[in-house]
């Protein structure tokens, strides 16, 4: 089984590859590719890939149900669920013209925080197609449900790094899954994608949960896997 997990950083994408995962002899790959078409050209051999963006995204003012459920899951933690805006946002070139143009459509403003990560959907956005291989994922549900027994505290702190590094030994040796890291990207963006990467296996083995089944106006599924 290989399987990857993908998360954002300033300069692109984080990937891990895991090859012959869930198993003794895993071996850990890491890479930061510069975009969406680039993670596809890395992952192209993976069996289930799981990425931590929207992928399908929502018309008119209704939220995914994906993320409310999401958020609904998370309880405390709700706040690092950023609901993915309407395409018509993403084209918006500073946060004061993509209020104007979510209200337009929504009746509402968006955050700053989901503003931010606006150009990375619209990676993803523009690709003709997504494999079926790559499946949403959300890091901070599959920790939770990885390991339900942890109260986790905020990854900026020492305390949360740590509670998560001892989550995800439940799925891989962290001797192996982080002894090579790429060089520039964060501590908590490397977990986030080894966490999204469960999910991914979990999906390959046909034991994942969806949150959300619904598809956009472009025939993209709109659904988190956990």
């Amino acid at each position: 089984m290989q399987v990857a997990g993908v998360d954002g950083v300033p300069d692109g994408w984080v990937v891990c590859v895991l090859r012959d995962a869930g198993t003794p002899e895993v071996t850990v790959s890491w890479t930061v590719e510069p975009d969406a078409a680039a993670v596809l050209a890395r992952t192209r051999d993976c069996d289930a890939v799981g990425l931590d963006i929207p992928i399908g995204l929502p018309s008119g003012t209704a939220r995914r149900a994906c993320d409310v459920e999401t958020a609904a899951r998370l309880g405390r933690a709700r706040s690092s669920v950023f609901p993915a805006p309407p395409r018509e946002v993403l084209a918006a070139r500073t946060h004061a013209e993509a209020c104007v143009v979510a209200r337009e459509v929504t009746g509402k403003a968006i955050s700053l925080q989901t503003f931010h990560i606006g150009a990375k959907i619209r990676e993803w956005d523009a690709l003709d197609a997504v494999p079926d291989t790559v499946v949403e994922a959300h890091p901070e549900l599959s920790l939770r449900t990885l390991a339900p027994d942890i109260e986790f505290v905020p990854k900026k702190t020492a305390r949360g790094l740590g509670q998560r590094i001892a989550a995800l030994a439940r799925w891989v040796d962290p001797a192996v899954a982080l002894a090579d890291l790429p060089g520039p990207t964060r501590l908590d963006d490397v977990l986030d994608a080894l966490a999204v990467s469960w999910t991914a296996a979990r999906r390959l083995r046909g034991e994942a949960e969806i949150l959300g089944d619904e598809t956009d106006a472009r025939g993209r599924p709109m659904r988190v896997v956990v």
